[in-house]
């Protein structure tokens, strides 16, 4: 058996890179505590989703690399990689997780800026005269 499982995840303009290695559910991002790195509750729920829904999250300690975009979309990113990483320690995973939705790449990004408009979508002010 492996010690050390890998998963790649993404969401905007994040990029998680996710290890597992057996432990004690220990969440390490950027060499720093899940409670330093991330204020919220809600995004450290976020991102302990997949390792609640296999029932894993006292089995592995999860060592994250993640990169570009704010908190959310780091938190997502996680969610991602943790749920594929876990993938490769076991297949039989994949029925949960897929039904969670977790799996899904969300696809949604920033739009891209339009010449002659000020943002994606907002135009100049228009005046008649």
């Amino acid at each position: 058996m492996a010690n050390k499982f890998y998963g790649t995840g993404r969401r905007k303009s994040s990029v998680a890179r996710v290890y597992l290695v057996p432990g004690n559910g220990k969440i390490t991002i950027n060499n720093r505590d899940i409670d330093e790195y991330i204020g919220m509750e809600t995004l450290k729920t976020i991102i302990r989703q997949p390792l609640v829904a296999t029932s894993t999250n006292d089995k592995y300690d999860v060592k994250v690399n993640v990169q570009g975009g704010g908190l959310t979309g780091q938190a997502g990113a996680i969610r991602h990689g943790i749920a594929r990483a876990l993938l490769t320690v076991d297949n039989d995973f994949r029925a949960t997780l897929k039904k969670a939705g977790f799996l899904t790449r969300d696809s949604r990004m920033k739009e891209r800026r339009k010449y002659g408009l000020k943002k994606a979508r907002k135009a100049p002010q228009f005046s008649k005269r």
